[in-house]
């Protein structure tokens, strides 16, 4: 009975290591083959090494420390507070309602129907999701397209 208990507590508890595990993951994002920028598992966001934002986890982005906008969890892309376009359930990118881009199951990023990149691993969690597109979004001026 007590080596019943014992290996249901091991097995619980490698269960929520393992959840744990997933939630903690690093997300690479790379450009041409080449790593250019990483979220972190903390959502920090590194890009070409230096520590430049943060992703928050109610959506919040954060550039330098200061807040530039937000990827709300229906997927709604706001800058300074205004609605500037939205992350589909599916991953695709719109401005202002025309499709320009997606962020695919895979961790295939798509900018005009060419791939522009990749995320690796890519997207086991929604919040991961949002994080990738965060980066696209708030640091890259080319990719959603200059923004006032």
């Amino acid at each position: 009975m007590t080596s019943s208990i014992v290996r249901l507590m091991i097995a619980a508890l490698g269960c929520f290591l393992a959840g744990l595990a997933l939630q903690a993951q690093e997300i690479d994002i790379r450009q041409g083959g080449s790593l250019w920028a990483r979220v972190e598992a903390d959502k920090a966001i590194r890009i070409e090494g230096a520590i430049e934002g943060h992703f928050e986890s109610g959506g919040d982005v954060r550039k330098s420390g200061s807040l530039v906008g937000s990827i709300e969890q229906d997927g709604t892309i706001r800058r300074n507070g205004s609605i500037i376009g939205r992350l589909e359930s599916d991953g695709g990118l719109r401005r202002e309602g025309t499709l320009i881009g997606a962020i695919e199951e895979d961790g295939t990023i798509r900018l005009g129907g060419s791939i522009w990149g990749q995320a690796s691993p890519c997207c086991p969690q929604p919040l991961d999701r949002r994080a990738v597109a965060a980066v696209l979004v708030f640091f890259i001026e080319d990719f959603f397209g200059r923004i006032p």
